[in-house]
């Protein structure tokens, strides 16, 4: 088993400078607490969900650059009302006094909801996150029509909670992304989780659609193979995907109940290939976020 310590000689064994994580979480303590005590009861999911990182957020810090992990977001999200532009300006604070942290923002449909995103791009946001599970609301909102269509001009990716996992939400599965993306078909969409449970249907829109992307988060992990495991019949649309710079890793740290460590390996045993792995962990990011090749 593959572990933290062991990290470093894995990146440089693929000859990468480091890796590129764009689903890792930071939030300001209130938001932290709760978003804990939330994975902690675990009559939610029907499973244990321990939080291996629980640590303070220097020390994860630390420890993300002890891995090399070079380049992450720290991805905030809105669920309700009146909190996006406050999650934002955390987010950009964040990110300006942490080296390798790219510059992120959140947004909810809400009165003023494009005026704020405006105002976040202009102060620097390169990410943003949009969680239409615990947010419980539809992305066709037509709040969130303009949003989307200025977001696609840009050119900024969303890193988008749609799939139906690990509990499904009232517009989650591909659908309601589905006919977001046919309206602005030019999105920066970043499908989370591999768009599990409905892997194939998230595929669908990432081969329909040029700039959508799929991140790695938890997926083919030992845990999440518990309850909605990755089809073999699709590793081979997963593997030209990769190669072809739409599949980002990600990882959910500090929310995961394994280590960091795991989640390369769960990609790793895929066997879909060294230039695979090197696209993933590095290669896809770089060029979207411009990185260093």
């Amino acid at each position: 088993m593959l572990t933290d310590a062991e990290v470093p000689a894995f990146w440089r064994g693929l000859g990468l400078p480091g890796l590129a994580d764009v689903h890792v979480h930071f939030y300001p303590e209130r938001m932290l607490r709760k978003v804990w005590r939330y994975f902690d009861d675990a009559s939610r999911y029907g499973i244990e969900w321990p939080i291996t990182y629980r640590w303070p957020d220097d020390q994860r810090v630390a420890h993300l650059a002890a891995l090399g992990v070079r380049v992450y977001p720290a991805l905030n999200y809105a669920h309700q009302p009146g909190m996006a532009a406050d999650l934002t300006e955390w987010s950009l604070e964040f990110a300006a006094r942490t080296p390798g942290c790219l510059p992120s923002g959140t947004f909810y449909p809400e009165p003023g909801v494009l005026d704020r995103v405006e105002k976040a791009l202009a102060a620097g946001v390169r990410v943003f996150k949009a969680h239409v599970q615990v947010g419980a609301y539809d992305p066709r909102d037509p709040l969130l029509d303009p949003v989307w269509g200025l977001l696609a001009e840009a050119g900024t990716p969303v890193v988008v909670h749609a799939g139906s996992g690990p509990l499904p939400g009232a517009h989650t599965g591909p659908g309601p992304l589905g006919a977001v993306l046919a309206r602005h078909p030019r999105l920066t969409a970043v499908v989370a989780h591999l768009g599990l449970p409905e892997y194939g249907e998230f595929f669908d829109l990432a081969e329909r659609y040029e700039r959508v992307h799929l991140d790695t988060t938890m997926a083919g992990t030992d845990f999440v193979e518990q309850f909605a495991p990755f089809p073999a019949a699709l590793r081979l649309r997963l593997r030209e995907l990769g190669l072809a710079g739409r599949v980002l890793l990600g990882s959910d740290f500090p929310n995961i109940p394994y280590p960091y460590a795991h989640q390369l390996e769960a990609l790793a045993r895929l066997d879909l290939g060294d230039a695979w792995l090197r696209a993933v962990c590095w290669d896809a990011a770089a060029t979207l976020f411009g990185l260093p090749a």
